[in-house]
């Protein structure tokens, strides 16, 4: 059962050569609708794949000695939510205790209860309180949860006294959504970002049974290592902090290497001028969907919040016949932890390096300003805050018309459209096409007959305005960007 319960007084309330390169964009813009070998798979199947495995109930993962366990996986059952209430209104204590929920359920867990707490700040020690912690413990009792999951990033001190106190595994934010991240990831790129964020978080948190990381390594100490084991003396925690700084660094290596192809793809998209739309937004705001129902991209849809991680590119056009790419993106979160905005630098590029971003908003959530401020906090780290941004708000079928209206009002640029019902899709698309950004240099010219490939490169790159059959070949006025412009200016038929 779902229950809010507060340690405060019970009467308040809460809440992403010319001829030469005119020849090689065609094979470019082909490229954009293959795929990646991990994008070639049946979302169906990825869908049921990832429903296979869920929580037996009865099985119980319950610890009687915390300390019987080290570097386990994070296995979540039966769980308790703890927030901190220390600014804000208490509807947004509760949206923010909401949102940990869903995150709890897409690990996978049966949440009992969920706990706020009204505070100035959390305690530096054990994050609620000595005295909240006997309650929290008889509240873990009472519901038989075996792991508690507080609403914000525990320090290594808190996270050690809690479960010495609670004597059940304490998870904070950061950890449950790392696990998501490790759960859904699915190509080699995102897996390796996934597991440097997560070693990243897990450095400062090392410990062990007792004093056993603080046993030294030398001489005969060190148990037969022979050369290299022997000098003054390496504690273990020390050996173990080296370990996961080598592989720390390894994978860093890996990830800039796998860089290379994706910054390949973005720059050809550059050198051939072709505009890029990011398509970014709150987790389950409905990216995936969108991208799906504008290029038919066969991406992975679920309700659960991150259900894709891994970037999608398709090419798509415009009334016109402009060529243009849309990304779909990871999704953000309100505090998203810096160890993954670092880990996926590279996915999140495909945001910061695109020419429009379509913000996608979850019209029905209970806050979508508040959604709205986390993925522009989120986008502005990364780069992207001077790049021009399209309000689309999702889900309108199913959402409070007034705050719709509240959103269209405060956000100028901003569009209504829901993707299930297909309402309000032609004026998003509109819009897009309308803030792509337009070709530099116009043109007036006749273009012979025999070059029928630059009729085709300026449809696909640039605006026309007029297209005519004349004696010498194609009359056309239009706008396009410099190459294709020098391209046109030596073959053109010129008058007498």
């Amino acid at each position: 059962m779902w229950i809010f319960r507060s340690f405060y007084l019970p009467d308040k309330e809460f809440d992403d050569e010319f001829e030469a390169l005119l020849a090689e964009s065609a094979r470019v813009a082909a490229e954009y609708d293959a795929s990646d070998e991990d994008e070639l798979v049946d979302p169906t199947q990825e869908l049921s794949e990832r429903h296979s495995l869920r929580r037996v109930k009865g099985f119980s993962t319950q610890l009687q000695d915390i300390t019987e366990v080290e570097n386990r996986e994070l296995q979540l059952e039966k769980v308790v939510l703890v927030g901190v209430w220390t600014e804000g209104t208490s509807e947004m204590a509760e949206n923010s205790l909401a949102e940990l929920k869903a995150l709890a359920e897409t690990a996978g867990s049966e949440v009992m209860e969920g706990i706020i707490q009204r505070r100035d700040k959390p305690d530096p020690a054990t994050y609620i309180g000595s005295g909240k912690v006997a309650e929290l413990k008889q509240i873990v009792v009472a519901t038989g949860a075996d792991t508690v999951i507080c609403d914000g990033e525990l320090s290594p001190s808190q996270l050690r006294q809690l479960e010495e106190k609670i004597k059940v595994k304490v998870v904070d934010r950061t950890a449950l959504i790392l696990d998501i991240f490790a759960q859904h990831a699915k190509s080699k790129e995102g897996k390796a970002q996934v597991e440097l964020a997560q070693i990243a978080y897990l450095l400062p948190r090392l410990r062990g049974w007792g004093d056993s990381l603080s046993r030294q390594a030398g001489g005969r100490a060190a148990g037969g290592a022979g050369i290299g084991g022997r000098g003054p003396g390496e504690t273990k925690i020390e050996t173990d902090r080296r370990k996961i700084r080598d592989k720390m660094a390894k994978l860093r290596k890996e990830i800039a290497e796998m860089k290379v192809a994706r910054d390949t793809k973005r720059q050809e998209r550059k050198r051939f001028n072709i505009p890029s739309v990011a398509i970014a937004g709150y987790t389950n705001a409905g990216k995936s969907s969108l991208l799906n129902r504008l290029t038919d991209a066969g991406v992975l849809v679920e309700n659960a919040l991150f259900a894709t991680l891994d970037p999608t590119v398709r090419k798509s056009q415009t009334s016109d016949g402009r060529v243009y790419t849309l990304s779909d993106t990871v999704g953000f979160v309100r505090h998203l932890p810096h160890q993954l905005i670092d880990a996926f630098k590279s996915t999140l590029e495909e945001v910061s390096g695109s020419d429009v971003i379509v913000h996608v908003v979850d019209g029905s959530h209970p806050d979508p300003f508040e959604q709205i401020r986390a993925v522009r906090e989120v986008i502005a780290e990364i780069g992207g805050g001077d790049i021009p941004e399209i309000i689309a708000i999702n889900k309108v079928d199913v959402a409070n018309p007034e705050v719709v209206m509240e959103i269209l009002r405060k956000e100028p640029n901003s569009y209504a459209f829901s993707v299930r019902t297909g309402f309000g899709i032609e004026g998003l698309v509109y819009a897009i096409e309308r803030s792509l950004p337009r070709p530099s240099v116009e043109i007036n010219a006749v273009i012979p007959y025999e070059r029928g490939d630059l009729v085709h490169e300026i449809h696909e790159r640039g605006e026309i305005f007029s297209e005519v059959y004349v004696e010498g070949g194609t009359a056309i006025h239009g706008r396009v960007d410099a190459t294709l412009a020098a391209a046109i200016e030596k073959v053109q038929v010129r008058g007498e």
